[in-house]
């Protein structure tokens, strides 16, 4: 088993405009050990969620590699992909991404029944095992619309993490919501980290949400300018030696 969970080498993304092509990404290397709590941070249009796309293998690059838990992403069948999604990956998105029509303890059950590899006994107790560490024991048949802004995002949480995967993926995850709010699932997300060694990785421009991050990687034009590693002081020179 590698240190690295993912790996990007040398990776280019375009995106048809017309008869044109934009070139979001530019040639990035980046590589996430397993169990970091990172943050890719930059303005808006940075590139920041054609990233996290391509990490989550919902995009793929124009040109280069993704290589997940030792494995191109490039060789893999699109139901080898799925199963790659399915069973290692969890995502958080800042628009929620809930089902109205079904209760918090079915959207969190969603990605169990996809899996297809439990009882319902067991998907039951898992879900509301979960759903109890996020706070929301109580809520197990309230229906989205029935919660506030922080509820659902504590509930889109519980979903990512209910098949234990190995990377979790949350874009924005505090951009709708109040500041209170957005910190405590930070500080939830930072708790599940520490507990159980997941991996998390995600997208910010609010430098208060950084400052959680322990490594903060951060991205202009399409560029990584800094990847957040810790850099070894400059050697002496001689003639300061001898200053």
């Amino acid at each position: 088993m590698t240190a690295n969970i993912v790996e990007l080498k040398g990776v280019i993304k375009d995106y048809p405009l017309g008869k044109l092509s934009v070139r979001a990404l530019h040639g990035v290397d980046l590589a996430l050990v397993r169990g970091e709590f990172a943050s890719i941070a930059g303005p808006s249009g940075s590139g920041k969620t054609t990233l996290l796309n391509l990490i989550g293998c919902v995009d793929v690059p124009t040109q280069g590699q993704v290589v997940m838990d030792g494995r191109s992403t490039g060789d893999l069948s699109d139901r080898a992909l799925t199963e790659l999604r399915l069973f290692n990956l969890g995502f958080i998105f800042q628009s929620f991404n809930l089902v109205p029509v079904l209760t918090v303890a079915q959207n969190v059950e969603l990605p169990l029944l996809l899996q297809g590899k439990l009882s319902g006994a067991e998907r039951h107790k898992l879900v509301a095992a979960m759903l109890e560490r996020v706070g929301l024991g109580s809520y197990l048949k309230h229906r989205p619309t029935e919660l506030s802004g922080g509820q659902r995002q504590r509930v889109a949480i519980a979903r990512a993490l209910v098949t234990r995967p190995k990377l979790v993926l949350a874009d924005e995850p505090t951009a709708n919501l109040d500041s209170v709010t957005g910190g405590s699932i930070l500080q939830l997300m930072k708790e599940l980290n520490t507990q159980d060694g997941t991996t998390f990785l995600f997208s910010t421009h609010d430098a208060d949400v950084m400052k959680l991050a322990s490594r903060v990687i951060r991205v202009h034009d399409g560029k990584i300018v800094d990847d957040g590693r810790a850099r070894p002081s400059a050697p002496a020179t001689a003639a300061a030696m001898h200053a």
